[in-house]
């Protein structure tokens, strides 16, 4: 154990199980430990170092911002904020932007709007927000009820009111739980992650924005971890054909600053008005210049390698020795192995791999530019652990 693990568990809350692992430096798809020992980064920090580790593109764009001004507050105008929200509205078709620090503060800001929403336009007793079984939407008391995991709220109960949960890919349920509450919005993952990794059908998603249209309920698509370019789309929702009414991103899309989106549409673009929301450091001008330079690159190029090498991934996993199934979309795959997850990632781990995982199946998100070969090297060691 070196003196930071140990000073660790001396001082630092008993939140995380940490794996035996001191980073200290990197470059690209490439982690070095305390003692030398270089991994391929196959994690990228659970979704958030884009284009991996020490970019120099962000790095010269976040530099650049701390060289004028680093923060203002709300009450001023800054320029990276503002550029940032045209460029997302622009790519997305949508019209407004509210910025936060965090996945679960692009949450709990898209219940605000829906729940704004259905009580100007239907009354107060609007507010039944519905999710989906298996979901993960943050660690708030607001959005760890519209987590549909029960194993998320049995500490912090009582948990806030008015969130429902009915089961992915299940259209006639979905109907039913429609019918029988007074719904403002309904809140979907179009790939579970944190749930296992598990893409919804298109024909789900698409009843989804079908009933939101028809009830004028507001559709939410939460794109923390599937966003910006991780699905092989800039947003996992393209895939499917359909426009949210609310986006909510986070995690890729500051590179590895802590930045959160809550993206509206023309339905919802003028709900929150002044005094209304906010947050401190939210459109914090260094975080919005490091947004700009992953924004701006994630292009219809990049994005067709990402499929590209997403085929690569499922191809080589599909059908292989101690593998029970592969799921997800572009660089968000979860593998279903006979070996107890946890068990693949500590061994990849001493082989030099990171990788992560979720429920019972081991997880990879690497950078969206991985090398082909670091990519080939790094399923090659993941498949003989697997085996």
């Amino acid at each position: 154990m070196t003196d930071i693990q140990a000073l660790d568990k001396q001082y630092v809350a008993n939140t995380y199980g940490r794996f035996p692992v001191e980073i200290v430096s990197g470059k690209g798809s490439i982690v070095t430990d305390v003692n030398g020992k270089e991994y391929i980064d196959m994690g990228t920090g659970i979704a958030v170092n884009t284009f991996g580790i020490a970019d120099d593109e962000w790095i010269a764009a976040v530099t650049a911002q701390l060289g004028k001004v680093s923060h203002t507050s709300n009450l001023y105008y800054t320029e990276p904020g503002v550029m940032l929200a045209k460029t997302l509205c622009e790519r997305t078709g949508m019209k407004k932007v509210f910025f936060g620090n965090s996945g679960a503060e692009a949450n709990e800001c898209a219940i605000k709007v829906a729940r704004k929403y259905a009580a100007d336009k239907k009354g107060e007793d609007f507010y039944t927000i519905v999710t989906l079984e298996n979901s993960f939407h943050g660690r708030t008391l607001t959005t760890l009820a519209a987590t549909g995991q029960e194993a998320f709220h049995s500490l912090f109960k009582p948990l806030t009111p008015g969130f429902v949960h009915t089961p992915a890919n299940d259209i006639e349920k979905l109907k039913e739980t429609v019918a029988a509450n007074k719904v403002a919005g309904i809140l979907i993952e179009c790939v579970q992650g944190e749930g296992g990794v598990n893409a919804l059908s298109q024909e789900f998603v698409q009843a989804v924005a079908d009933i939101c249209q028809a009830e004028d309920i507001v559709f939410m698509v939460d794109e923390v971890q599937t966003g910006n370019g991780r699905c092989g789309e800039l947003y996992s929702y393209m895939h499917f054909g359909v426009q949210p009414d609310v986006i909510s991103t986070a995690k890729g899309i500051g590179g590895g600053l802590p930045l959160g989106v809550c993206i509206m549409g023309e339905k919802t673009e003028n709900v929150l008005q002044a005094g209304d929301h906010g947050s401190t450091f939210g459109m914090n001008p260094v975080c919005c210049a490091g947004a700009l330079s992953i924004i701006n690159r994630i292009d219809d190029k990049l994005l067709g390698e990402v499929k590209a090498k997403s085929k690569y991934i499922f191809d080589a996993f599909e059908g292989a020795t101690g593998v029970e199934s592969v799921s997800g979309l572009g660089f968000m795959i979860g593998i279903k192995t006979v070996k107890p997850a946890k068990d693949v990632v500590m061994e990849c781990i001493e082989k030099g791999v990171l990788c992560l995982t979720a429920k019972d199946k081991v997880r990879l998100l690497p950078a969206l530019n991985i090398p082909m070969s670091d990519l080939e090297k790094a399923v090659e060691i993941i498949k003989g652990v697997i085996a």
